[in-house]
């Protein structure tokens, strides 16, 4: 399979196993138009993401493989510091529009937009419960959001975050 072929993959939001994150008001309830954004994968398409991250040896080791990375970047997830979270991932300079895959096992994969990742972190990641990892093809750059409430940037680019946050940034 390929990346390309991964469109192939995508199921309705009711048959994800984590669908719960983002239909049930207890949790987070999106509007249908960005649940439409967020782009559930059958059992093989999150198998192919898991494959590709373990062939690429993206996380051999903690949080990612020993010199894959030039620039390396954290934040730690602490109580009442999701405004803090969202401007880190937003200072990220990774274009809104950007495609990317999010894989927190071999049973859950997820295509959408960086932007979503940024909006809905906290639907997306459950502290204590899941090892995500958010990436684009090229693996440029990963995210990783690891169980104990830390979030690990690498990438290769020559970086500088972001200094301004535009607070309306969120735009369809």
């Amino acid at each position: 399979m390929t990346f390309e072929q991964l469109n192939r993959h995508i199921i309705p939001m009711t048959e994800f196993t984590l669908k719960w994150r983002f239909t049930e008001e207890e949790y987070d309830c999106l509007s249908e138009q960005h649940l439409n954004e967020l782009k559930p994968l059958d059992k093989v398409g999150a198998e192919f993401l898991a494959d590709f991250l373990n062939d690429c040896k993206v996380h051999s080791e903690l949080p990612f493989k020993n010199g894959m990375f030039r620039n390396l970047d954290k934040a730690k997830i602490l109580e009442n510091n999701d405004k803090e979270i969202t401007k880190w991932l937003y200072q990220r300079a990774i274009p809104f529009d950007k495609e990317v895959f999010l894989s927190w096992n071999g049973n859950n994969g997820m295509i959408t937009k960086w932007k979503f990742v940024v909006k809905y972190w906290n639907s997306i990641f459950y502290g204590g419960a899941d090892d995500l990892t958010v990436f684009d093809q090229s693996l440029e750059w990963t995210l990783f959001f690891f169980h104990e409430d830390e979030i690990h940037f690498g990438t290769n680019k020559n970086y500088e975050p972001i200094v301004e946050f535009d607070k309306d940034w969120f735009v369809i």
